[in-house]
């Protein structure tokens, strides 16, 4: 994994300078290489810091192709490239990378080489025959890559805070974000700079200043499957078998093993040396280390058990802030943090997590509410959900809408413009008619953002690459095909499909027989309303002197009285409380 930044103009040679100051500031996130180029005709410059996985020899990036003069900055992987190289003809040698197949690959066909990838990336090429810089992301965005325009020039950069060094880019309150907890589409707290959107291919012509955005993947042009379970169980696992394994390293690397099915199906495939679990004693509802050391035994790995308390929390809080950008909606981001720290202190660089068989294959219990109703799923055992099912409660005849059920569910805040649910509006018409479809394409537009850039920003903070196994495009685009049946067909037993693979796998009854989701769930929420509660108020109250405006809600929200279990209000305060005190100090600078 590698980190990139650049600037493209009809005078970025003269800001050469200016992009090595914009990779420098990105060099935690690859430091076995922080380097810049020029492209020959002087108008863009790109940087690229590197982390060098498996040959500790490898030339850093940028990467130059002397024929034609195209440039490229790299970050991430492609897992198929030789696969594809050889079936495009483009020649490799033995020790040359993905970064190496995909600058010939560009150079040759341009463009509609991104069809082939599959795997994470965000890159950025510059090609000096058509004058035009093109930057892209991966299909489900586990890579991030902020762009800005400004006077006449376009500039982008891994980090959003690499760009609000480049300019001016005054804090902006996005109304999603207080409805729940994190913007949404391309938006980002800063005015002027946009996030380029998964799957998306943006092109900037440098002597009109025209730039146009194209989306080269949907999974709503997917056909869904008509076969039926058994056919569908048999092409799934195979599936599974083939590509999981795919995405380990060939260095040594630690599995995210949390004790639930996702992480357990990976151990199992993939074979990792370390397993790193996260548990807080006392608080047996998140404890799954029990099943997670009857794994790592199965397979022959070393368990690391992590144990954070309420200390390292507030001693981490600055750090964890500062490497997420700006506050984003994710339970696990405490324990996920104190994963990766353990994991660069075991001298590892690569980190395996399971996000994807939750958003596709139904595993959230909201997901099994919405198609199920609040009923059958606290007949079905899950009790402990009342609170989230009372969100449901309607005048009796009255039937609720798909989309207003979805969006009482998640919503955290206020959702005064409707924005929140026009989108869960916009994913059931987009998936036509399949609630679990319009499901999974609901989750992409909201929560998911925060999952899978979350997962990333805390690993590179780290010096880690953070891969998914489960996010393979034919796992993905299998998992969205198949009918509701197929993914759930019991309140309190989502990913049927996937439980039925892990059974055949081998894997204990305790993991695919497990009815209630608990990951990386940590104990934060009820700490800072109890252990933490003065000290969370003094940061509250800290911020709150010196914000603008807009960010006093969110702040003033973490002061009221808690509203329950599945109430984050004052976490989310807190965080933004330590993000705009990191943005405070950055601007001191």
């Amino acid at each position: 994994m590698c980190e990139i930044a650049g600037l493209a103009g009809a005078d970025a040679v003269r800001h050469e300078h200016t992009v090595g100051a914009m990779g420098a500031s990105q060099s935690h996130r690859g430091p076995d290489g922080t380097l810049h180029a020029a492209a020959m005709d002087g108008r863009a410059v790109l940087a690229m810091n590197t982390l060098l996985i498996v040959d500790p020899q490898a030339m850093p990036g940028p990467y130059l192709d002397r024929e034609t003069g195209v440039l490229l900055a790299f970050n991430g992987e492609i897992y198929n490239y030789r696969q594809q190289a050889a079936a495009w003809g483009i020649p490799l040698d033995a020790r040359e990378s993905d970064s190496h197949f995909l600058l010939r690959a560009w150079a040759r066909i341009g463009p509609s080489c991104l069809d082939g990838l599959d795997g994470m990336f965000a890159l950025a090429v510059y090609d000096p025959r058509v004058g035009k810089l093109f930057l892209a992301r991966d299909r489900l965005g586990e890579k991030p890559l902020y762009w800005r325009l400004d006077g006449g020039r376009l500039a982008f950069a891994s980090e959003v805070t690499t760009l609000t060094g480049y300019g001016p880019a005054p804090l902006v309150l996005r109304p999603e974000v207080l409805a729940i907890e994190t913007p949404v589409g391309v938006d980002t707290p800063f005015q002027g700079i946009q996030l380029l959107a998964p799957a998306t291919l943006l092109t900037y012509d440098i002597a009109t200043g025209s730039l146009d955005q194209h989306t080269y993947w949907t999974l709503t042009e997917r056909q869904p499957f008509t076969g039926t379970y058994r056919e569908a169980l048999a092409k799934y696992s195979v599936v599974l078998a083939e590509q999981v394994p795919l995405r380990a390293p060939a260095c040594d690397f630690a599995l995210l093993l949390s004790g639930g099915l996702d992480s357990s199906v990976l151990a199992y495939l993939m074979r990792p040396p370390v397993c790193v679990t996260v548990r807080y004693p006392g608080q047996d509802r998140l404890d799954e280390s029990k099943i997670a050391a009857t794994i790592a035994r199965d397979i022959g790995a070393e368990l690391v058990v992590v144990e954070p308390d309420p200390i390292d929390f507030t001693t981490v809080l600055p750090h964890m802030m500062s490497a997420l950008d700006y506050p984003m909606g994710n339970a696990s981001t405490f324990s996920e943090y104190m994963a990766y720290r353990k994991i660069s202190d075991l001298g590892l660089k690569v980190a395996i997590g399971g996000l994807g068989p939750d958003e596709f294959l139904m595993g959230y219990v909201r997901q099994a509410l919405v198609l199920f109703g609040a009923d059958a799923v606290l007949a079905a055992g899950l009790d402990a959900y009342r609170p989230l099912a009372a969100k449901l409660m309607h005048p009796a005849g009255e039937d609720l809408d798909p989309a207003e059920a979805v969006t009482r569910l998640v919503l955290r805040g206020p959702d005064a413009e409707g924005r929140i649910r026009d989108l869960f509006a916009d994913a059931m018409e987009k998936a036509g008619g399949d609630l679990a479809r319009a499901l999974t394409l609901a989750d992409l537009a909201t929560a998911w953002r925060p999952l899978v850039m979350t997962s990333d920003k805390l690993a590179s903070a780290y010096a880690l690459e953070r891969r998914s196994p489960f996010l393979a495009r034919d796992l993905v685009e299998l998992s969205y095909r198949l009918p509701q049946g197929h993914k759930i067909c019991h309140p309190a037993e989502g990913k049927r499909i996937l439980r039925d693979a892990a059974k055949a796998l081998g894997l204990p009854r305790e993991v695919w027989g497990s009815r209630d989701k608990l990951g990386f769930a940590s104990p934060v929420p009820s700490w800072l309303n109890g252990k933490l509660a003065g000290w969370a108020d003094a940061q509250i109250r800290t911020a709150l002197t010196e914000a603008p405006a807009a960010m006093r809600p969110l702040l003033e929200g973490g002061l009221k009285k808690p509203g329950g279990r599945f109430d984050r209000t004052r976490m989310q305060a807190l965080m933004a409380a330590a993000w705009f005190c990191d943005q405070t100090v950055r601007s001191a600078a």
